[in-house]
């Protein structure tokens, strides 16, 4: 193809020569003028294709990946992201979302050395300054200042035909996946993989009783695998019987439906009536484990993403010596728990946050080894990013995971379960 015939755009899905970056991209932007419900805040826009410094790689994106934060960027809450970034200095007025995606390596920088034009990968959502001399040094870097979240805390995520990530960050693609499928499982495997391996001497071990909250939801849906996979015995928390299967099949042992309880929320009092209920209610369920288990034998890890509403429970049934280690707090920030039972049992209370390159890359590989499933249940149109986030926003999304084609062609639309 000659020059004359480059275009400096280009529609969805039709991909320009292989290294060819024209100026302009479709992109589903944000902005703060239209923060609110998802369905209003994600529109379509022109706007100019990113550069890449030396460290870095431009990405032809074919599928992105969906996850609740963006629709938190969305809101604008809790946090107004685009005021956030443009305090620390970065003068963008725009947010671009999608922290996972699978696509086309287009560019790469000066420095890149571990991928190459036309490799096909899968990145991972993990930022950090390479060369901060905590990092350099070999400390985690995911206790680095310089730690964000690739596609919501910082711009270009895969919402868009192209997306700028850090080379790092791009991680080989399973080769038997489809695009959608590649695209949706990074995330919310290597946030499990961390909580699940990332916090010894609290790695899953074999015959450990692992109580997976929201197990057939994103997050859940992979640690029941991962848990399985090191022979532990998943036990998962839904809303619903009809998820039952969904849970069993991705390895659970049993499940238990919180509706049939009503003792959640905040620890009321230690010497109040409530807290009397809340007891009741805490050791029901922990006997609804026991009865899935078929014997008495309590959860060494609990994986906890509710927090406010479910902690005190999570705290309560957590085995002598184990721990409830914690991503997100969906139902509240808030948490209490009873410390009579924290010290005295010597439990302990984990936060975790993504992954490293290692954890990352160690998840992805149980995915190209066909380990772990990236438990797709729908793909979207590039044009209904805002319903997509709009679903899960109202709780209406279906279970597993979902993704949005961009690249991809649209024959590719399916719903799989």
């Amino acid at each position: 193809m000659t020059t004359d015939t480059l275009k400096d755009l280009y529609p969805i899905g039709e991909a320009p020569p292989l290294g060819h970056v024209p100026e302009k991209m479709h992109a589903q932007v944000i902005r703060q003028s239209r923060y609110g419900q998802p369905n209003q805040a994600f529109q379509t826009e022109v706007i100019e294709t990113p550069g890449i410094g030396p460290d870095d790689v431009l990405v032809y994106v074919m599928a992105a990946g969906v996850n609740y934060n963006n629709v938190w960027a969305g809101l604008g809450s809790p946090v107004d992201v685009i005021a956030a970034r443009q305090k620390g200095g970065d003068p963008g007025d725009h947010h671009i979302g999608g922290s996972d995606a699978s696509g086309i390596v287009w560019k790469t920088g000066s420095a890149v050395t571990n991928v190459k034009v036309g490799d096909e990968v899968v990145i991972h959502c993990g930022s950090w300054d390479i060369h901060a001399p905590e990092v350099t040094s070999g400390e985690d870097p995911m206790f680095s200042p310089s730690f964000r979240i690739w596609g919501y805390e910082t711009s270009w995520g895969s919402f868009a035909q192209f997306t700028k990530v850090q080379a790092h960050q791009c991680m080989p693609k399973a080769k038997h996946l489809t695009w959608e499928e590649a695209a949706a499982p990074t995330l919310v495997g290597s946030t499990a993989y961390r909580m699940l391996f990332g916090w010894p001497p609290h790695n899953v071990r074999e015959g450990d009783v692992v109580l997976v909250w929201g197990g057939a939801g994103g997050l859940g849906s992979m640690a029941i695998q991962l848990a399985a996979q090191a022979g532990a015995r998943p036990v998962a928390v839904v809303s619903n019987e009809s998820k039952f299967e969904f849970c069993m099949k991705l390895g659970a042992v049993g499940c238990v439906n919180r509706k049939n309880f009503d003792h959640w929320g905040r620890l009321p009092h230690w010497e109040s009536d409530e807290m009397n209920k809340f007891t009741v209610g805490a050791r029901a369920f922990g006997k609804a484990i026991w009865d899935v288990l078929g014997e008495r034998r309590s959860p060494r890890i609990v994986f906890e993403h509710p927090g406010q509403d479910t902690i005190p429970t999570s705290q309560f049934v957590c085995d002598t010596g184990g721990m409830v280690v914690i991503c997100a707090g969906t139902t509240g920030y808030n948490a209490d728990v009873d410390l009579r039972y924290l010290w005295m049992r010597q439990k302990r209370l984990q936060g975790s946050h993504f992954a490293n390159d290692d954890q990352a890359y160690a998840f992805n590989k149980l995915v190209i080894e066909g380990k772990v499933q990236p438990a797709l249940s729908r793909t979207f149109s590039f044009d209904q990013t805002g319903e997509c986030h709009q679903l899960m926003y109202e709780n209406r999304h279906p279970d597993g995971n979902m993704a949005i084609l961009v690249g991809a062609p649209r024959e590719g639309m399916k719903t799989i379960r």
